[in-house]
């Protein structure tokens, strides 16, 4: 799959759980398959966005069915948190000063690359 596909994939599930324009059934089947990095990096950039946001209940509570419903997500994303590309972005990016499309187009290059 080419880097742009996976990009427009990537940012489709996240903007899936923050637009509300998924249910936890088609955001899984999306998910599914995505790297457990991937995973973590979209998870925590929503908890981290959308903290103190006005959509916080929205969003956090679009999550938080899809963790509580498919809880292999949440082991899986707690796996991607020990690679190594985590602590290079967390050392050099703050997730809430990134929009979605940035953010994607950032982390699905590091881990693609």
């Amino acid at each position: 799959m080419s880097f742009e596909h996976e990009k427009q994939s990537a940012l489709r599930i996240l903007e899936g759980i923050e637009l509300g324009t998924m249910d936890s059934v088609e955001t899984y089947s999306h998910l599914r398959d995505a790297d457990d990095t991937l995973i973590y990096f979209m998870f925590k950039w929503l908890r981290k966005r959308y903290r103190e946001h006005e959509a916080a209940e929205g969003v956090l509570g679009r999550l938080a069915d899809v963790c509580n419903e498919y809880r292999e997500l949440t082991r899986r994303a707690k796996g991607g948190e020990e690679d190594p590309v985590v602590g290079w972005f967390e050392g050099s990016y703050k997730y809430k000063d990134l929009t979605a499309a940035e953010f994607i187009d950032l982390v699905v290059e590091k881990l693609e690359g």
